[in-house]
């Protein structure tokens, strides 16, 4: 463990810097979901990777803020003798400093991590923001990876269902609305949509780290570094005017003077208000791209919905191999492990057409690790995959035409009958959810009890959201939509693309998640439903099913004929049959 002598190295850089201290984010000037190892700033200082939580950083103390999918892990990772741990929503930073900060006490802060919202509750604490002229990282972290330079790819209007020229007009539109002489584009997937292109910084996450200028005429000023435009079409390349990334905010406070640039509080870094303030005017506003984005044309659900075929294929040859593997593996005293059966189900995903990479990085949890959210398997933590108890399996695909994200929790004995409750309950509680019908515009906050109720009715709860949107072969958790307790003001249309996935987790016991990807359709005029895209068998074999009802019976056995039917023409012979059982009406062979 680094940690000790981390912590003091950038200690005293702060002493030297005449700082009491520093914040220090997960996020990058993007405020991306997952980073570059370039970026893993956090992770470096304190050994927590988790993909939300930021530290402060004191003369005497360390303080590490995460949310609750992280709550387990982070006390795994970091030091705690060293480290103190706090929740990241129910007792935020802005909070601790108000109620421990002294008047006057100089924070630092790199003003491209931090977003204005988040400048602007911090700044109402006693303590006096500094911001840095430089990262005290670049000087202490010696063995720090390289920038990232992955190259961009086009992505062809036959795919996308809708050229960049007719975007940027669009865009430009809201601009002219608005009175805004430019829009200020910094996240890095309404870049890559805007312009249709693809990126390769970030594993897993097909997105070009770079920043964007739309003018309200529509033409496009791309701030991204040349190394990574060699295999674009001339066409493309053409289409924008390019400029080094690191020029942006420069440009910024150049263009900016006497004008209105639009910018998006709660994602684009301070350090683009410092250069626009006080020559120019800033339109604080979401980034009207992010709704323009979400809603889907019919050449990109076309899309979702051929993928899915592939994606279920996979999981269906990977289930099938699963259920020949862990018993004859535990019979020879040689368990399946968790590390194992994800490279298995990377190699039938590989075999997929259309396949690129996985979406993320695959939770394969069994029993007590299972608990942890959003856990990865190592070599320390590697667990075997054995009979009575629960296996999780969160994983998904990008292909060519869209991106998958899905979760199933099987077992292949008996697991202990309280277990068996909380199975059924998180089933029904997605039960209650994937087959509500609603008034189209319900914002997701709204239907976010529906999938709790079953664990609500045991004294039980889970400490994440239900469901999130998924971008077109773009990030796995797309903004605007979500499904959670936190108020989301985003209204849910016919078009959406959004996750179902209600959890239970027990620390140092068992975790459970029943997960499908859905598109959200127009049910009857003025309501809408929630139509599975995801095709993969949801095991029964641990449901109480006298605790189902008709209706909840009825969806399972029709959702289990949609995949049996689609997928039997497209597994491995040697998975038919275990398709052929694994979708049995429910009463049968359960």
């Amino acid at each position: 463990m680094h940690t000790p002598s981390r912590l003091s190295a950038l200690r005293r850089w702060l002493q030297e810097n005449n700082l009491d201290g520093m914040i220090v984010p997960r996020a990058d000037a993007w405020q991306s979901e997952y980073c570059a190892p370039y970026d893993e700033k956090l992770a470096w200082l304190t050994g927590f990777d988790g993909s939300a939580g930021l530290a402060l950083i004191l003369k005497n103390t360390a303080l590490l803020f995460v949310d609750g999918r992280y709550q387990v892990q982070a006390r795994l990772q970091v030091n705690m003798d060293e480290i103190e741990i706090h929740h990241l929503h129910n007792e935020p930073l802005a909070e601790w400093l108000t109620a421990n900060a002294g008047a006057g006490m100089r924070i630092g802060f790199e003003a491209l991590l931090m977003t204005n919202t988040e400048f602007g509750q911090l700044s109402a604490t006693p303590c006096e923001l500094v911001p840095l002229s430089q990262s005290p990282f670049d000087t202490l972290w010696h063995d720090r990876p390289a920038a990232p330079a992955g190259r961009i790819r086009e992505m062809p209007v036959e795919v996308s269902g809708e050229s960049s020229l007719a975007k940027r007009q669009r865009v430009a539109a809201v601009l002219a609305a608005h009175d805004a002489d430019y829009l200020a584009v910094t996240l890095p997937d309404n870049i890559a949509w805007l312009l249709n292109v693809r990126g390769a910084d970030i594993p897993s996450s097909p997105v070009p780290l770079s920043f964007a200028l739309l003018d309200r005429d529509g033409s496009v000023e791309w701030f991204v570094n040349d190394n990574k435009l060699s295999e674009l079409p001339e066409s493309v390349r053409n289409a924008f005017r390019i400029a080094p990334q690191d020029a942006f905010i420069e440009r910024c406070q150049r263009l900016s003077q006497g004008k209105r640039v639009m910018v998006d509080a709660d994602s684009a870094p301070v350090a683009l208000r410092f250069a626009i303030e006080p020559e120019g005017e800033i339109a604080w506003r979401t980034d009207p791209i992010t709704l323009m984005k979400a809603t889907k044309n019919p050449v990109e659900l076309a899309g979702y919905r051929e993928c899915h075929h592939q994606d279920g294929a996979a999981w269906v040859n990977f289930l099938a191999w699963l259920s020949r593997e862990v018993p004859l593996r535990e019979a020879a005293g040689k368990p399946l492990t968790e590390l194992e059966a994800q490279a298995q189900q990377l190699a039938f995903r590989k075999q997929q057409p259309g396949f690129i990479e996985q979406s993320f990085a695959t939770i394969s949890a069994s029993s007590s690790n299972a608990a942890m959210c959003h856990y990865h398997s190592s070599e320390a933590s590697n667990k075997p995959i054995g009979h009575h108890h629960f296996y999780l399996n969160d994983s998904g695909g990008q292909y060519h035409n869209g991106t998958t994200d899905a979760t199933r929790t099987l077992a292949w004995g008996s697991v202990p009958p309280q277990q068996k409750l909380h199975y059924t309950a998180v089933l029904r509680g997605f039960l209650s959810l994937i087959t509500l019908q609603f008034p189209s515009g319900s914002q997701g906050h709204q239907l976010d009890a529906f999938a709790r109720r079953p664990l609500w009715e045991m004294g039980l709860d889970y400490d994440h959201g239900t469901g999130h949107g998924v971008g077109h072969q773009l990030l796995i958790h797309e903004n605007p939509h979500r499904l959670a307790k936190k108020v989301n003001p985003w209204p849910l249309v016919a078009g959406t693309i959004m996750t179902i996935e209600p959890g239970y987790y027990l620390a140092d016991s068992h975790g459970i998640r029943i997960e499908n990807q859905v598109e959200i359709v127009e049910s009857r005029p003025g309501f809408c439903t929630f139509s599975s895209l995801t095709l993969i068998p949801i095991d029964l074999s641990q449901v109480e099913l006298q605790l189902l009802n008709e209706q909840e019976k009825q969806w399972l056995d029709e959702y289990h004929q949609q995949v049996r039917d689609a997928l039997l023409p497209l597994v491995d012979s040697d998975a038919r049959q275990w398709l052929l059982e694994a979708t049995m009406p429910v009463g049968v062979n359960h």
